[in-house]
């Protein structure tokens, strides 16, 4: 199991639909890389985080960084993420407004 260090709440609805739903994002604290569990050379300082998009039908991913400091930093940037999956969603904060300006 998992523990998560941040999250942030959405509402969602597919494009041309205005069914909200919700939209939970979950970045895990980070954890040191196996060198059994990739296929790139690591040393003792790389990390990674687990972010997942619960709500959504896309597949969670796993973020690594040189060190833990940088993995938090890059999975918890989540609005590159969220720009690419807009293509297919539009995003709101809880209060209703639009997570992206027009």
């Amino acid at each position: 199991m998992k523990t998560y260090i941040a999250e942030r709440h959405l509402f969602f609805t597919e494009k041309q639909s205005t069914h909200k739903r919700n939209l939970v994002i979950r970045v895990s604290t980070p954890q040191a890389v196996d060198q059994s569990t990739v296929k790139f050379p690591v040393d003792e300082a790389m990390a990674v985080c687990y972010v997942q998009l619960d709500g959504l039908d896309e597949n969670s991913f796993e973020v690594f960084g040189t060190d833990s400091l940088q993995a938090v930093n890059l999975a918890s940037n989540v609005e590159p993420i969220l720009k690419r999956l807009s293509s297919k969603y539009d995003f709101f904060w809880i209060t209703g407004e639009p997570y992206f300006e027009s």
